[in-house]
């Protein structure tokens, strides 16, 4: 089975557009997100106006403010913290990778916890991982709700997950947890990762190599979840060897096509909970 994404995403999407519809009633107001793009990196600037053209579909008040590469680092914070304080913003993304003079961590925790769309907050990282209630970084979401679309109890599976980022290795484990899965997360030094993968139900892959797992590691039924978006001269590629590892998994996602369209609908989706949350 090929997990489709983009219409998953499209689902959650028409739901959020019914959800806009009634706050909008309710309270005279829509869900503000305002994203900040610094410098020209092209993937940024995709993702950016994918970001802005859902969120205009759907009905959120969408800003983008871009700056060059060369923008001094305190002005980039005194825009955060002006945005902190206008109440019709309901979320702020700093569309990241960030130009190397300009430092990340701080950029992060200058964003209020309670607007931090993309969870990456040292807060919602701590309430993540202790089980409270947060924000939840979009990408593992979007996983966990492919995941979700093929099993919906996760209870007891054991888990592979092959990366360890903030962004998404270590909320994805977070987040399998919480499901109840036995997760081992592995990484580049991890020992012989071809006998970890054979033991796990499900595999989830953020490497940023194509074509890094191949048939022989899956193990007949497992579901597995591509995170990984590599260009090469066979054009956009996964993590996962497609044709191989679709004749041995039970459910596979497709790149393009597959986490992609739901990391952005799950922004959506916590650019509204962001405004429920500020307005209950």
């Amino acid at each position: 089975m090929i997990i489709d994404g983009k219409k998953i995403a499209e689902t959650l999407r028409q739901k959020l557009k019914k959800e806009i519809i009634e706050i909008k009633s309710s309270f005279k107001s829509v869900p503000g997100l305002t994203v900040i793009l610094i410098g020209e990196d092209p993937a940024s600037k995709i993702y950016v106006r994918n970001k802005e053209k859902f969120s205009k579909e759907i009905g959120i008040n969408s800003e983008v403010i871009k700056y060059p590469e060369n923008i001094e680092e305190k002005e980039v914070l005194s825009k955060i913290i002006e945005l902190n304080k206008n109440r019709k913003v309901s979320g702020i993304l700093v569309q990241l990778p960030l130009p190397k003079h300009i430092n990340k961590q701080k950029v992060i925790e200058t964003i209020l916890p309670e607007k931090d769309v993309d969870g990456f907050h040292p807060i919602n990282v701590g309430n993540l991982s202790s089980g409270y209630d947060s924000k939840i970084p979009c990408t593992p979401l979007g996983c966990l709700i492919l995941l979700k679309e093929v099993e919906k109890n996760l209870s007891g599976k054991h888990a592979v997950v092959i990366g360890r980022s903030n962004l998404n290795g270590k909320p994805m484990a977070q987040l399998l947890l919480k499901e109840n899965c036995t997760v081992t997360i592995t990484h580049s030094k991890t020992k012989d990762l071809k006998s970890q993968c054979n033991k796990a139900d499900i595999i989830i892959a953020a490497v940023g190599k194509p074509k890094f797992v191949k048939g022989d590691w899956v193990k007949k039924n497992a579901i597995v979840i591509d995170v990984g978006i590599n260009k090469t001269s066979d054009g956009i590629v996964g993590d996962i060897d497609f044709n191989e590892v679709s004749k041995v998994a039970r459910a596979i996602t497709p790149v393009p096509g597959g986490v992609g369209p739901m990391t952005i609908a799950c922004l959506l989706r916590n650019t509204v909970e962001c405004f429920k949350r500020a307005n209950s």
